[in-house]
């Protein structure tokens, strides 16, 4: 048919530039009638994580008596991630059951490969291209690595063992990354492409919506440029896979990093 001609063409022309890409079957445009999920579960998941963020979240600390995050014990912030994240996971997979599934709808898919491209590509933009990105930016706004890596650092606090080091590990470089792919790289930027969409454009709004929904201004560039980087990989392979790494390795660096830093 003429959408499948179109998309052979699309593979094809991808391939020739030297980009090796995942094919297969389900990558073909089902009918209208079996993607029933779109932008509006994006929205739904948006909410809900906020809601349940504020509600449960809220109602935890005041039960326990945490003011900020550096009163709350590392333990404390994982049981405080479970409402934002059940928000996210909740909208994934409430469209995929709209559609063909989360595996095929979303591209949660992995091949050996990804895992060495995506951490090399995350731990790479960590250590070299984040500091020429923001080089400019502390000069022009007088701020410094100290101000950028604050919000992390506020985390760690929480920490004061080996165990809570491996809790800070888990929650930070490895649920995080997976839940916000998943949501971000699948959901969301699958939804723009549905609406037709040119792909740069839904990788770049959906980067901005990534960034954006951390609320800190200073990393919104540095994670913005995750965004760009991680969607840019989901579009081109048809998987979360190399951006799931990616974003792994982006996380755990800093995970590291700071690590190193409290214990010298």
């Amino acid at each position: 048919s003429a959408p499948e001609s179109g998309i052979l063409r699309n593979y094809a022309a991808r391939i020739q530039q030297g980009v090796v890409i995942e094919f297969n079957q389900n990558d073909l445009p089902a009918q209208d009638e079996e993607l029933r999920w779109g932008l509006g579960d994006v929205a739904i998941g948006i909410f809900a994580s906020l809601f349940l963020s504020v509600l449960i979240g809220g109602t935890i600390m005041a039960l326990a008596g945490w003011g900020s995050s550096a009163d709350t014990p590392i333990w404390g912030l994982a049981l405080l991630q479970i409402p934002l994240w059940a928000g996210y996971l909740g909208a994934v997979v409430f469209a995929g059951s709209k559609g063909r599934g989360v595996i095929t709808d979303f591209g949660l898919r992995m091949r050996a490969f990804d895992a060495p491209l995506g951490l090399a590509l995350g731990i790479f933009c960590q250590l070299l291209v984040l500091p020429l990105l923001y080089a400019p930016i502390f000069f022009l706004t007088g701020t410094d690595k100290e101000a950028l890596s604050r919000p992390a650092e506020q985390l760690a606090e929480g920490t004061d063992g080996t165990f809570s080091w491996l809790l800070f590990a888990l929650l930070v470089g490895i649920l995080a990354p997976v839940v916000e792919e998943l949501f971000y790289r699948g959901l969301l930027l699958k939804a723009l492409e549905k609406r037709r969409m040119p792909v740069w454009a839904a990788v770049l709004v959906s980067s901005i919506i990534f960034a954006g929904m951390h609320m800190q201004t200073l990393q919104f560039p540095g994670l913005l440029l995750v965004g760009l980087v991680a969607g840019t990989l989901a579009a081109i392979t048809g998987r979360l896979g190399p951006s799931i790494w990616l974003h792994i390795g982006f996380n755990m660096t800093t995970v590291v990093a700071l690590f190193m830093a409290m214990r010298s």
